[in-house]
């Protein structure tokens, strides 16, 4: 057979290859030796959020979106598979970016209806898919703590590999919590082994997004400081090579405003800023990012970003290039691009593998809990004043006057904020199942009372109806066009419940909340009121203002989405006409846009 580049990749692959030593052609006494050259690749994903298969249990159907893209571990494996044939499974490295095991109903499952902390409890699906693909290392997402520590300190157990941390520290002696980093070899057949180093960072955000899990317990300092700590120690320990797994996204912003010192997108200012990183995995901001450089301001040398997009719907691919030189390796060349996933078939053996356990949830989440009257539908409810939000605040002000009942706030008005988490949830008329209860509250956000005042209430709304695009009186309304201004996430647009007011469109951001009245009579900026709200709002997300500087009346530790189960149970029929009314609607001069 002859030799042409692809046999002799192909045939290298089996001697560890990737290498090619380069020399001049001629006779020995002509030939001048040049740089021995290795090439390998780091596959990533982050932001699975417990996604093994390509399927939706809330709608319990083949996941599919307007793009057509697919999710999941079985999607990813065979993509890996692939990466794995073409360039030698020794010149891989497989890594992840965190939030692996919160957000989907398989994972909820194992975390709460049969969970791994129990004794003799099962071994989590996300860790049997990943330690089946073969992760090699993996850094820790902030959805990891939304079960608490003792689930994920059994979730850590149960991983072949190791899950990342370098800015999750022990509260008491500020020493790391988790392994800071993870150090890799891969055999060449000339000179030292590339010694690749992994340094996985997290969120600050998570000492206020889940503060009640690590409170006391944990401190999250910010990126750039632990990777300037770290990064110097790992090339002093031989790192050829630094990766960085960072859940940070890479826009330099915070969604928690002044609430602590540290940047939540801060993966771009730690390429720019520490000197010694080759590349850094993205995650957390749920963008697709195939390749983005920053120069690094001490140095003048590209640090390469990728975001894959969420779920499983996209593999990153670092494709590097190493130099021998001075006893040494060098980086010669980096690139990133991305792999999608709706190219290619499950992995058959991690279908097999973890069948059982997703027919479990299958069974679970179609368990019928009740009925409903009519069929009501999120489709609408980023621009109007729908019945299926008005069910979660009604749910969580019923909740919240309970247990306020008897005490000293007994008697003051209960309010409450609820977001459109999904624009394709639904209650059907007739029979109600957990999938569909569940459906209207995807995250694992639990309950909060938090004292408030009228005026604190209106900046409140000024702060949420920020959301829209301003639309002058008159000119056409696109509702495709009319909502996340700013880049606004719909769950950081929030309705409050027992208040009626107008937002009107045409106004600039900040002036919008207008004819704003409780029981019919204009608000009073002095009276008090609790507001049922989520713990992810009252901690600071989303930087609403107020909230989390308010006084805090109640907490509970069940999720929101637990509580709409239970009341459903409990009530046997949803009848909108008992809680759901229009409250609040978008104006123009007065005019109702809808």
């Amino acid at each position: 057979m002859p030799l042409n580049r692809r046999t002799f990749l192909g045939s290298s692959a089996v001697a560890g290859a990737g290498v090619a030593i380069a020399g001049a052609v001629g006779t020995p006494a002509a030939a001048a030796p040049l740089a021995k050259r290795y090439s390998f690749t780091v596959m990533g994903t982050t932001d699975l959020h417990g996604n093994v298969f390509n399927w939706d249990y809330f709608t319990d159907r083949e996941f599919d979106d307007k793009a057509h893209n697919d999710v999941g571990l079985a999607k990813i494996s065979t993509l890996v598979e692939r990466v794995r044939e073409e360039k030698g499974r020794r010149n891989t490295l497989l890594i992840d970016a965190g939030d692996t095991i919160q957000g989907t109903q398989l994972s909820y499952y194992y975390a709460k209806v049969d969970p791994i902390t129990a004794e003799r409890g099962p071994v989590h699906p996300m860790a049997q898919a990943m330690n089946a693909i073969g992760y090699d290392a993996a850094a820790l997402g902030n959805h990891e703590f939304n079960y608490g520590i003792p689930v994920l300190r059994k979730f850590q157990e149960q991983c072949d590999f190791p899950l990342l941390g370098a800015n999750a520290l022990d509260a008491k002696t500020l020493r790391p919590a988790f392994p800071p980093y993870s150090m890799h070899r891969l055999r060449t057949p000339c000179g030292r082994d590339v010694r690749v180093a992994v340094l996985g960072l997290t969120n600050p955000g998570i000492a206020i997004w889940d503060k009640a899990n690590v409170g006391g317990k944990m401190v999250f300092p910010g990126l750039e400081e632990q990777a300037a700590k770290w990064v110097p120690r790992l090339r002093s320990m031989g790192a050829d090579v630094v990766i960085v797994s960072a859940h940070s996204g890479s826009s330099g912003t915070s969604s928690y405003g002044d609430q602590l010192p540290y940047i939540e997108n801060a993966a771009a200012l730690v390429a720019e800023q520490v000197p010694g990183i080759d590349a850094i995995l993205v995650g957390h901001a749920h963008t697709e990012i195939p390749e983005y450089r920053v120069v690094n301001k001490a140095t003048g040398k590209d640090v390469v970003l990728s975001e894959p997009l969420k779920w499983g719907q996209r593999l990153t691919l670092f494709d590097f290039d190493v130099v021998w030189e001075k006893g040494r390796w060098t980086v010669e060349k980096v690139g990133a691009r991305v792999l999608n996933s709706n190219t290619v078939e499950e992995d058959p053996e991690i279908v097999k593998l973890l069948g059982d356990e997703h027919e479990k949830v299958v069974a679970y989440v179609n368990q019928v809990i009740g009925t409903s009257t009519v069929a009501m539908s999120t489709a609408d409810a980023p621009w109007k004043d729908e019945p299926i939000i008005d069910l979660i605040n009604h749910v969580q002000a019923e909740t919240v006057k309970a247990a306020l009942a008897g005490g000293e706030y007994a008697s003051l008005p209960v309010l409450s904020q609820a977001s459109c988490f999904s624009r394709t949830a639904r209650i059907p008329a007739g029979e109600v199942t957990i999938r569909d209860a569940a459906g209207l509250y995807p995250f694992e956000n639990t309950l909060e009372a938090r004292l408030l005042t009228g005026a604190q209430l209106k900046d409140y709304l000024e702060f949420s109806a920020r959301y829209y695009v301003q639309t002058p009186a008159g000119a056409p309304v696109d509702p495709v066009k009319l909502t996340n201004a700013g880049g606004t996430p719909d769950y950081n647009y929030d309705a409050v419940y027992g208040l009626s007011y107008e937002i009107d469109i045409a106004k600039p951001a900040g002036s919008r909340i207008v004819n704003l009245s409780f029981e019919g009579k204009p608000l009073d900026p002095a009276a008090r009121f609790v507001l049922a709200v989520n713990n992810y709002r009252a901690s600071g997300g989303g930087a609403f203002p107020h909230v989390a500087a308010a006084k805090q009346l109640w907490a509970n530790s069940d999720e929101i989405r637990n509580t709409i189960i239970q009341w459903v149970q409990a009530q046997g029929t949803v009848d909108p006409g008992r809680f759901a009314s229009v409250e609040w609607r978008l104006t123009r001069d007065g005019v109702p846009v809808f």
